[in-house]
């Protein structure tokens, strides 16, 4: 699934028929930002059937891979403070080697794995039990691109992910879900969390279900009760976590794509963005994480016929000047950069992006969305 034209997207957004198993239009919502203030200009549907209650714009969803931009904050929170460096080589916080098998002598390091640039595939599983440990998976050769060198390639993979949180808990001592909450959702005043561990009791009875097109659920069905394990539990079912071993596996909060939040609160990240007042990063660091590590000339990646052209460190930049004219990563359709990133997984699409020259943003999900939906990535509202 990938961008559409911003029109077409307006049309399916509002015109969308609704299915035949429910006589509800699928949760939806879309807010607009500037510097000073957020606003709801598009909702419909339901949080949760069973219950009843309408969509609310600060209602927690699973907002899938916008979740690594919110990985990258911390990484970047935490190289501020001195506990992480970029262009270190992670081995010496996992305390043992990871390499490329193809380039054994090349480290990797924190940007390469937030740029997606280390070699790393999602041949395996990168949803790994509690008990797994990525020093043994990451052994299996179908992790790994083999035929080109980290740093000259770039191919989008989860499984950069686990690794990075990690070694964010190697070098912190602390698990990957707390972090994020001290790091970045406490400074930046989010009710978010990684798999609901850390979110309020309000936000779990607010949790969005995610169904599928055909309305079977497909995530978070919690009617206002906490899941009994939240996280990816040990391979014979066990989620007793203080069993967790810190450094040894990254996986189980899904750094990937578990981020629970709401449309505001995935809007007041894009006012950190916008105002760069270095309260919460210095410029520097929003500059790291927003100008391109990797920028497509035609054979230095897989750039998903056209829809990744430029990437920062988790962050997708649109429009670039002078990408190739094969890249189709201009769905707003005007020429104008942007930077945010996308999500999709459990029949739900999102975006948060930002337009730095105009000072605004947008951000948005839809649920529900049918598998190879021509809409894509439906950014389907013009700022």
């Amino acid at each position: 699934m990938r961008f559409c034209s911003v029109f077409i997207c307006f049309t399916l957004f509002f015109t969308a028929e609704l299915s035949a198993q429910s006589e509800t239009p699928p949760a939806a919502v879309m807010v607009e930002f500037d510097s000073e203030a957020i606003a709801t200009t598009a909702i419909q549907g339901l949080s949760n059937r069973n219950i009843g209650r309408a969509l609310m714009p600060d209602d927690p969803v699973r907002i899938a891979s916008i979740s690594k931009l919110f990985v990258s904050l911390a990484v970047m929170r935490l190289s501020e403070q001195g506990l992480l460096q970029l262009d270190a080589d992670v081995s010496d916080y996992l305390g043992w080697s990871l390499r490329n098998p193809g380039y054994p002598d090349i480290p990797i390091t924190l940007r390469l794995l937030l740029s997606h640039q280390s070699g790393l595939r999602d041949g395996i599983n990168y949803a790994l039990p509690m008990d797994a440990r990525l020093e043994t998976e990451l052994k299996n050769p179908k992790a790994w691109d083999t035929n080109h060198r980290p740093g000259q390639y770039f191919a989008y993979a989860n499984l950069n992910f686990p690794v990075v949180a990690a070694v964010m808990e190697a070098a912190t001592g602390k698990r990957f879900d707390q972090i994020m909450k001290t790091q970045v959702f406490d400074p930046l005043k989010l009710d978010a969390c990684f798999n609901w561990t850390l979110c309020s009791d309000q936000k779990i009875t607010a949790a969005v279900t995610l169904y599928r097109a055909n309305s079977e659920v497909a995530r978070d069905d919690l009617r206002g009760v906490r899941e009994e394990c939240s996280v990816v539990p040990a391979s014979d079912g066990d989620c007793d976590l203080t069993a967790y071993q810190l450094g040894k596996t990254g996986s189980i909060f899904s750094p990937q794509g578990g981020l629970r939040i709401s449309a505001n609160d995935l809007a007041k990240v894009g006012q950190m963005f916008v105002q760069n007042d270095g309260g919460f990063l210095n410029k520097a660091s929003i500059a790291t994480m927003t100008k391109p590590a990797w920028q497509y000339d035609g054979i230095n990646g897989d750039s998903e016929d056209g829809y990744f052209c430029a990437y920062g460190l988790a962050v997708h930049i649109l429009a670039t000047p002078g990408r190739p004219a094969s890249c189709k990563d201009d769905p707003f359709g005007d020429g104008q950069m942007r930077f945010g990133h996308s999500g999709e997984a459990y029949a739900l699409e999102s975006g948060l992006w930002i337009n730095p020259a105009r000072r605004r943003g947008t951000a948005f999900y839809r649920t529900q969305v049918p598998e190879n939906d021509p809409s894509g990535h439906c950014i389907y509202f013009c700022e």
